[in-house]
């Protein structure tokens, strides 16, 4: 094949430190767009956004001249640094240190996508530590829960 065709659909996951409420509705939208041009300036495009105050989610189709790691590290690094300008209410402001980065296939997008415009109605009866508990097993992912929490 003369050329590389490739679909990196992944579904990103991260928290507040401590699962802190620091997200206001006011701002959700600007930070999702936020999101949108860091992943864009990394040849990747974010597909959709949700969350709640503690925590987002993320579906990217991500570029095949990026790696995961460095593309969530700068997510995390210049939305931490932006939301710090929004006032001096976010001056101690931090993303947890992990996340969760799961493959999802084209025909899981649109189910994904209605999943993500849900969060705060689906977070009235789950909290994020169940809702990643249960992604976790879904995706057979080996955890220590030792390492999970911060």
């Amino acid at each position: 094949m003369a050329q590389t065709l490739v679909s990196l659909l992944v579904h990103l996951i991260f928290s507040i430190k401590h699962r802190e409420n620091w997200i206001p509705s006011e701002i959700e939208s600007d930070l999702y767009a936020y999101f949108g041009g860091i992943a864009k300036k990394r040849q990747s495009c974010l597909l959709a956004a949700g969350g709640t105050a503690n925590h987002v989610h993320l579906l990217i189709s991500q570029s095949k001249n990026v790696a995961l790691s460095p593309l969530v590290g700068e997510l995390k690094k210049a939305s931490s640094a932006w939301l710090k300008t929004n006032g001096r209410e976010f001056a101690r402001f931090h993303w947890q240190d992990g996340y969760g980065g799961f493959s999802i296939g084209k025909s899981q997008v649109p189910a994904l996508t209605s999943y993500l415009a849900r969060q705060k109605r689906h977070h009235r009866k789950k909290t994020f530590q169940e809702e990643l508990m249960e992604l976790l097993e879904k995706y057979e992912i080996v955890y220590d829960t030792k390492y999970l929490w911060d």
